[in-house]
């Protein structure tokens, strides 16, 4: 309502309406608080400011008679995604860099790189297995969301009750990806900030794969998944490893069994 249309509403306002004294009161108190005091804001400064205690339900009831309607205060989206970032965790470095573990299957690291193709950018995550440098888990993806590292981890379902180490990244504290980890009974353990050595068996990978793998002549997202794939079975089946007394990952697993049963 414009000044000129409000004042002339006062003028020939019905001065015999009950209400129309207190209306004023509340409008003032309103109109002070620009359109944004509650019943409740109105009604302690309807106190402290005039000396009147007016009942709450008057107030919301005058209110609404003559159309004071609050303007709501919008959600700050700043504190809403602070809030989903307080719901992650992190954890403590369970692994700790002792990488020269001699049980399979027990220990493994998880991570996500980024490969450029075609002018575009597809991302890998692996899970390895830290005692015989195999590849136990992947998923690649053209885009990089929760998905990625789900689908991963629900390819461990074979491997519960070990410990699995990652940095401290968004996915990994993310709380979908803690229960999932829960749900298999694993351990989590995250690597300390600003320490990529705390993951260097699964670095170690990633730079190998970068250097082998010819990735910038793929065309296709789907080239690059084949070219993955068959990359991740030779390092598992076909690359001998000279730590790893000469053997393929997949048969360091075979000797590692044999001494420890």
């Amino acid at each position: 309502m414009s000044r000129s249309g409000y004042y002339r509403w006062l003028k020939h306002a019905d001065k015999t309406d009950k209400d129309y004294n207190d209306y004023l009161l509340i409008k003032e108190i309103f109109d002070k608080g620009k359109a944004k005091y509650g019943w409740r804001q109105i009604k302690m400064r309807l106190e402290r400011e005039k000396k009147i205690n007016m009942n709450h339900k008057k107030i919301i009831r005058i209110m609404r008679k003559y159309k004071l309607v609050t303007k709501i205060r919008r959600k700050n989206p700043y504190k809403a995604v602070m809030k989903n970032i307080s719901e992650h965790r992190t954890f403590a470095n369970q692994l700790d860099r002792e990488f020269n573990q001699t049980i399979p299957r027990r220990f493994f690291c998880t991570d996500i790189t980024y490969i450029p193709f075609n002018g575009r950018f597809a991302y890998l995550c692996v899970v390895k297995d830290i005692a015989t440098g195999e590849i136990v888990a992947w998923y690649l993806l053209p885009y990089v969301t929760m998905e990625l590292v789900l689908k991963t981890i629900g390819q461990m379902k074979q491997f519960r009750n070990a410990l699995i180490h990652s940095d401290q990244g968004f996915h990994y504290t993310n709380p979908e990806y803690i229960e999932k980890v829960r749900a298999l009974n694993m351990i989590q353990s995250m690597s300390r900030k600003g320490n990529c050595i705390d993951n260097a068996p699964v670095e170690s990978f990633f730079g190998h794969l970068k250097d082998d793998v010819d990735y910038k002549s793929c065309k296709t997202f789907e080239e690059l998944w084949l070219l993955i794939k068959n990359y991740i079975y030779y390092y598992n089946h076909e690359r001998a490893q000279w730590d790893r007394n000469k053997m393929t990952p997949v048969e360091y697993r075979g000797h590692l069994l044999a001494l420890n049963a």
